[in-house]
């Protein structure tokens, strides 16, 4: 079973609208260098297992005042027992999201055709375009700094919003790999979505050490790239600024 690397008794951010404790699991599949959790997502040995059943203590002792559980990373779905982890927290009467960067859609589909989760917050690293029939990969490899099956990516977004779940895209803004032109496109590829947000990069927590000194877009940016996007979408919105 994976372990747990992390627990948030209580967030309002996670999860738009809800108190939830958010779980965080160990490893991750990219390498963005502009990663928030570096420790977790790339060296979760060094972090402290946390125990399922204090988790669990906790949450059961908060019925009636936390409204849901938020799985989290590094990156969920890498864990092949993560549909039995999710059953157990289920086990415990709480509505489940996932937050996932969409490399697995065998599992996301899996678990929503299981019901095993209630809430999808998917993030978007970049530009999922088709070039000659074929998806193109380069620029969202260089974003997050490995190999990626592009395909697996668009497979993803489009489970979501050819189903049924209650879901998000979110897109971190990087400005040394994101430009205004390139939001837009993203916005395009997810024509129709129910809710895509964008989210401040904050270079001071990043991983490498080139993006510490990477100057965010201004909350002036942000709102119009807020509004150049919602022309695709039915909710557009911004975080972190």
């Amino acid at each position: 079973m994976v372990e747990i690397k992390g627990f948030l008794e209580n967030s309002l951010i996670e999860w738009e609208g809800k108190i939830a404790g958010v779980i965080f699991l160990p490893g991750c599949n990219f390498r963005c260098p502009w990663c928030h959790v570096p420790d977790l997502a790339f060296s979760p040995e060094n972090l402290e297992t946390v125990p399922l059943r204090q988790v669990e203590e906790f949450i059961r002792g908060q019925q009636g005042w936390l409204d849901g559980v938020v799985i989290s990373g590094g990156e969920p779905t890498i864990h092949s027992s993560l549909p039995e982890f999710i059953e157990q927290i289920k086990d415990w009467n709480m509505p489940v999201k996932l937050e996932t960067n969409g490399s697995h859609p065998e599992m996301l589909r899996k678990l929503i055709e299981e019901e095993l989760i209630d809430s999808v917050a998917m993030d978007i690293k970049n530009i999922v375009e088709r070039v000659k029939g074929k998806v193109e990969s380069k620029k969202y490899e260089e974003t997050v700094g490995t190999k990626v099956e592009v395909g697996k990516i668009r497979e993803s977004m489009d489970i979501l919003m050819k189903g049924n779940i209650d879901y998000e895209f979110r897109t971190t803004v990087v400005p040394a790999f994101l430009s205004e032109k390139d939001i837009e496109a993203i916005a395009k590829s997810i024509r129709g979505a129910k809710k895509y947000v964008l989210q401040q990069f904050v270079p001071e927590n990043a991983w490498g050490e080139e993006m510490l000194s990477l100057k965010p877009y201004s909350a002036e940016k942000f709102e119009e790239l807020s509004r150049r996007a919602g022309d695709y979408v039915e909710d557009c919105r911004v975080r972190g600024i």
